[in-house]
């Protein structure tokens, strides 16, 4: 029999019902029982699917970049299709950062990196953390009570320059010079977004303090517009020095890792570190010259723990990656891979666990060069199982501090430190930013670049255009602290970027803005792929908690006993269920904590990439 066409004037869901179910038997006359259709189907724009998320998981097979703005995932990408590897890709979107999240970012800051190379099967972490100049003592800070986050005061040793460099010549295939040209062409002008242009209206006052800064974000004292076109010629200048050394060396010596070098040199070593030198000393800051002509990043193998089948991969203990680690064997230890995440029991466990190894992190932590860390312990299984026993029905509103030496090995051979907070009233924190890379060879990229922000006003040293790092106020001044202040020494910083194996295989790298927050929102996500193989997106949209129980790592190190943070989309039930715990439940909006995660990845049975990007902030993933 032939299909009838369908009758004329059917509206689109009329004819959508006519096609499904037995239009042409509707047109043809038949009895009703036959020609009975279902309901029509939604509109095409209303189809839900099973796992729908708020922003689509992004596969491919060639490369993906998560970052920040899409500024930086822009000249990742364009690097990749220019034939560069992760590496070459993540460099490439460190750099562009460093000029269009300056609310966050600046080009003296710092940017702690892990890479895994898929030729040589390693992984390594670029420690990307600067140092405290010669001149930084703990008497230099004791009439302030404090060390400031801002000013020429607040900074270490610029380290990015050197951790991309480093990045390159470990890892990549380009050259600075190629690198870079992304970030040159937005210092010589990008258009202004909404953001960034909210930031430059509220840190006005604060940065008509230092007048260098002044002069190059407010130029004659004008506020940038969103949809203009803002220009920072001095750090353009700054950053052509130093491509046209790397280019100059490669013509030289046809030597990529060597015009690296002279190009990474240029800013070290030549007339920008005299500049910035000089320019601290005239505005009473403690770096000079010699600092940054001295200055070395390191290479370094990961610290490591395996938890639910997979190996996770941190920096060392002058950072807190290793609290993650530490909290990660602690949950891990107390069962929490048998509950229901979101769960009452869940929540409370991973609120708990962040607790104990946070409170380490501050009691034991330092510059492993500088202080004598029990580290084997405090990564230990047995250590964990131990810590975890002191989790029980209720929330501790104490600091319970572990006793690692004990079963280190040996008698401690430091003083006994307890975290405390400072006097001083708060002055302003700001953020970070997050770079995450994998490519179709499985190289991994995951870097978290930071400092040389503008809240609480951005100083930038002279005419080079360098916003400065504000990490110094990391440090304690208390002489029993693993992480006092000293001179060549690298503060505890929370930046801290992490990548995941699989039976020895790339599976992950992620990573997050957000200060102490970093590790805490990364284990959100991390228990939820790992220990239940929930998908990537929807473990970054779900629900999730924030301690603000111990010593924070800024100003006044500020604690909040037994406080959660929490978003408002967890059911009240289970709201309820914590609050009559004990925990002091700080209800946050639905998307409300504090932090950006963004991540790249393979997939083990297929081989093929994945990335995600969070919806809690302007953060951006693109690939294929």
């Amino acid at each position: 029999m032939k299909t009838q066409d369908p009758p004329a004037g059917l509206s689109r869901r009329a004819l959508g019902a006519w096609a499904v179910g037995g239009g042409a038997a509707m047109v043809a006359g038949l009895p009703q029982a036959t020609a009975q259709t279902p309901p029509p189907p939604p509109e095409p724009t209303r189809l839900k699917s099973a796992g729908e998320t708020l922003r689509p998981e992004i596969v491919g097979d060639f490369g993906i970049v998560a970052a920040g703005r899409h500024y930086a995932v822009a000249a990742g990408t364009r690097i990749l299709m220019a034939g560069g590897n992760a590496t070459d890709a993540g460099v490439a979107a460190v750099f562009a950062a460093a000029v269009t999240e300056i609310s966050h970012f600046g080009f003296g800051g710092e940017a702690p990196t892990i890479i895994y190379d898929s030729g040589t099967k390693d992984v390594t972490v670029i420690n990307g953390q600067g140092t405290a100049p010669a001149l930084a003592t703990p008497d230099k800070f004791a009439q302030l009570g404090m060390i400031p986050g801002n000013g020429p005061m607040g900074g270490t040793i610029p380290a990015m320059v050197d951790a991309m460099a480093r990045a390159l010549q470990l890892n990549g295939t380009m050259t600075l010079d190629q690198v870079m040209q992304p970030a040159i062409e937005l210092a010589d002008g990008f258009v202004m977004y909404n953001f960034l242009a909210e930031v430059f209206v509220s840190q006005q006052k604060a940065t008509a303090k230092y007048k260098t800064a002044y002069d190059t974000y407010y130029p004659g004292g004008a506020l940038p517009k969103v949809g203009e076109i803002f220009r920072q010629p001095n750090l353009a200048r700054t950053m052509r020095v130093i491509a046209a050394a790397d280019k100059a060396a490669l013509a030289r010596t046809k030597d990529r890792k060597a015009a690296i070098q002279a190009g990474r040199d240029a800013f070290y070593k030549g007339d920008i570190a005299r500049r910035i030198g000089a320019a601290m000393e005239a505005d009473g800051g403690l770096m000079r010259y010699g600092d940054l002509a001295d200055y070395q990043g390191k290479l370094e193998a990961p610290v490591t723990t395996d938890v639910f089948g997979y190996t996770i991969c941190k920096g060392g203990f002058w950072s807190q990656g290793p609290a993650l680690l530490i909290a990660l064997n602690i949950a891990e230890a107390a069962g929490i891979g048998a509950m229901e995440p979101g769960s009452e029991a869940y929540l409370h466990t991973l609120a708990e666990s962040i607790k104990l190894a946070f409170d380490d992190r501050n009691a034991y932590f330092g510059d492993p060069d500088f202080a004598k860390v029990p580290a084997k312990a405090l990564l230990s299984k047995a250590y964990a199982a131990q810590r975890a026993k002191l989790i029980g029905p209720r929330a501790s509103l104490e600091h319970r501090y572990g006793d690692p030496w004990a079963m280190e090995g040996g008698k401690r051979p430091t003083p006994a430190f307890t975290p405390h907070m400072l006097k001083k009233p708060p002055v302003p924190t700001a953020d970070t930013t997050a770079i995450e890379v994998v490519d179709r060879h499985g190289n991994l990229f995951s870097c978290t670049p930071s400092s040389g922000w503008m809240l609480g006003g951005a100083y930038i040293a002279g005419d080079t255009g360098v916003p400065m790092s504000n990490r110094m106020t990391v440090f304690d001044l208390d002489p029993e602290s693993p992480n006092v202040l000293a001179p060549g020494k690298r503060p505890r910083t929370t930046l801290s970027p992490s990548m995941v194996m699989k039976d020895g295989a790339p599976y992950l790298s992620i990573g997050t803005p957000g200060g102490d927050n970093q590790d805490q929102q990364i284990m959100n996500v991390l228990l939820r792929v790992l220990a239940f193989g929930q998908p990537l997106q929807a473990a970054i949209e779900a629900p999730r908690i924030n301690s603000s129980h111990f010593h924070g790592s800024f100003a006044i190190k500020k604690d909040e006993p037994g406080v959660l943070e929490i978003e408002d989309r967890v059911p009240q039930a289970v709201r309820d269920g914590l609050a009559a715990r004990g925990h002091k439940l700080d209800v946050l909006g639905p998307f409300g904590v504090s932090t950006g995660i963004v991540a790249a990845g393979v997939v083990p049975e297929t081989g093929t990439l994945r990335g995600a990007a969070d919806v809690r902030r302007e953060r951006y993933v693109f690939g294929w």
